[in-house]
């Protein structure tokens, strides 16, 4: 079974963009086991506000993946590589893990992260923790957890300006 796995970046009070969605906090000099992750793999999912942002960029970030963006109004397909969904989410993600394939990133956002969080479809999470405080913003989890899922720390790394990753497991 393929597993879900959220690698995302937050700051220390738990944002993972400021309020306008800025992102410009966000460390871009380094890898930071970024590409191993990348290559690793084949799916990528994320909810609608995060595929708006990603059109900011020139080229689409991840044409080489299967890529789901959940929305609640339906889309006519775009120029990107992106399958709209529009249904069941945690039933489209259960199905999705059973499929053949490497795993999938939840790339975010807070809202796709709490649903699939409260539904125990997040299977590890790797969480690079920015030493930064944003005051406000959007929340890595939009709505607390249901059902005080267990996860156990597999691994920590701390680099040199400041950031710290921390890998977690589900531990159920």
């Amino acid at each position: 079974m393929r597993k879900v796995v959220l690698f995302i970046a937050t700051s220390l009070d738990g944002f993972i963009a400021g309020s306008d969605g800025d992102t410009d906090w966000l460390y871009t000099d380094g890898d930071f086991g970024y590409s191993e992750f990348y290559n690793s793999i084949d799916t990528i999912l994320m909810g609608h506000n995060t595929y708006k942002f990603l059109l900011q960029f020139d080229i689409f970030p991840y044409p080489d993946k299967k890529n789901y963006v959940f929305t609640r109004t339906e889309r006519q397909p775009d120029h990107n590589p992106v399958t709209f969904i529009t249904g069941d989410v945690p039933g489209f993600v259960k199905n999705l893990k059973n499929e053949d394939g490497n795993d999938i990133w939840l790339v975010g956002g807070g809202q796709i992260n709490s649903i699939l969080l409260n539904e125990n479809l997040i299977d590890e999470m790797i969480v690079s923790v920015h030493p930064i405080i944003l005051g406000q913003g959007i929340p890595l989890f939009k709505e607390r957890s249901l059902n005080n899922l267990p996860f156990k720390l597999v691994q920590n790394k701390v680099f040199e300006r400041g950031l710290i990753q921390l890998t977690y497991l589900l531990n159920v």
